[in-house]
């Protein structure tokens, strides 16, 4: 329930935030070009948002029924009480797994050749439940708004950067040096770091809702440390950094970055509020 208020409030703030940035650019004129261009983009991104991640990462349909990855996912989408996703692998080496899709009942749950190699039969289990969590909670959807209005943010302070070099002034002729600050490096500063808070609320929520499927919390908190571990050795070679936060963990190598810039929570404190949980 906290986690659901705090994705609720969080979204509000980067809802917030994206109308300070029209109206500060320019009034009323520029909120509703600003509500028009974050309309637009978010339909785009609700109908075919999950072909172009499927694509990025070359993603192949599962349609063997009997193949291992679909018997598992088919079973854990029953104790979810969810339609059955359409099921993907993704090859390469590295150990990892992600939902996509703009509902339930339009959904698809990847998982990495990698993934296949390093997880007994239980952990998958526990994987696959967290991903179709995703799915049940409408992750997928939630992650999908708050990333465009995260990027239409930073693209406006973009063109408000462009603006301002290029004859910006205010009345006094002189350039609007504190507004440029603002919208080029501060608010998109402060949309990314709300839009990677509500990615790892829903990571939590996810990990507790799969451990509740299975009814088991240790299989998904070993999957994890396992995945956490695998990543020095096997990289993602596909994608890029932008798509992080799809991923049940980071497939790329950490950076020297804050933990306010992580796409996901602690590994740690995943693991022992799973390892906590009472079934």
């Amino acid at each position: 329930m906290m986690n659901q208020l705090k994705t609720v409030v969080l979204l509000g703030l980067l809802t917030a935030l994206l109308l300070f940035v029209g109206q500060l650019i320019g009034g009323s004129s520029g909120l509703i070009t600003a509500g028009i261009f974050a309309v637009i983009i978010n339909f785009g991104s609700y109908w075919f948002s999950d072909k172009i991640v499927l694509a990025m990462y070359r993603a192949k349909e599962v349609k063997d029924n009997n193949h291992h990855l679909y018997k598992i996912v088919k079973e854990v989408a029953k104790k979810a009480n969810v339609p059955m996703p359409k099921v993907y692998i993704i090859p390469d080496k590295n150990s990892n797994a992600f939902a996509t899709g703009r509902s339930p009942k339009h959904s698809a749950v990847a998982a990495t050749e990698g993934i296949l190699d390093l997880l007994n039969d239980e952990e998958l289990k526990g994987v696959m439940a967290h991903e179709i969590s995703h799915v049940k909670n409408r992750d997928t959807l939630i992650s999908t708004v708050a990333g465009t209005i995260a990027g239409v943010i930073s693209y406006i302070a973009t063109m408000a950067q462009w603006s301002a070099m290029f004859g910006g002034r205010d009345r006094n002729g002189s350039s609007n040096i504190v507004g440029l600050l603002v919208l080029a490096i501060v608010t998109p500063i402060i949309a990314t770091i709300i839009h990677l808070a509500i990615s790892r609320s829903r990571e939590y929520l996810a990990d507790a809702s799969g451990a509740k499927i299975v009814g088991n919390g240790e299989h998904l908190a070993k999957a994890l440390e396992k995945l956490h571990n695998d990543v020095k050795a096997h990289p993602m070679r596909l994608g890029n950094q932008a798509t992080a936060h799809l991923f049940i963990s980071n497939p790329f190598p950490k950076m020297a970055f804050s933990s306010f810039f992580s796409t996901h929570p602690d590994m740690n404190s995943r693991v022992q509020r799973l390892r906590s949980m009472k079934f």
